[in-house]
């Protein structure tokens, strides 16, 4: 008898730690910053100087995030998913901010933010 008592609760409480387990639905707006961002970061011309390219590409980030916390707790997987190349895109612009960084180091963090931004589209992208 105290089993159907304790069967709901328990269900209960795993609802409330799920958030970080279910995954987020397909999203047009979603899908279409973080292709952005992809091209973004594909096209940056090391060449260029670097501060306005990586602040556009921030700037995307930023935006996917803030749009994502906004949906609601079913987003952190999208969140967490472009976490890392938020990382990066920051210490790059801490970098540009203060002086121009090599075209070497440039190149580096450029292939970085390659493979970054190409995860994150395709796990945004593969959504249901």
């Amino acid at each position: 008898m105290k089993i159907r008592y304790i069967i709901p609760f328990v269900l209960a409480l795993g609802g409330c730690s799920l958030s970080d387990v279910l995954p987020s639905f397909w999203d047009d707006n979603q899908s279409y910053k973080i292709t952005d961002v992809y091209q973004k970061t594909v096209r940056f011309d090391c060449k260029q100087q670097h501060l306005p390219q990586i602040s556009a590409i921030r700037d995307d980030l930023l935006w996917f995030q803030l749009y994502s916390e906004s949906k609601g707790m079913l987003q952190q997987d999208v969140i967490k998913l472009v976490a890392p190349m938020q990382k990066t895109v920051e210490d790059f612009y801490t970098r540009s901010m203060e002086k121009e960084g090599s075209f070497a180091y440039c190149e580096s963090k450029k292939k970085i933010m390659i493979t970054q931004a190409k995860k994150a589209a395709s796990g945004v992208m593969w959504r249901f």
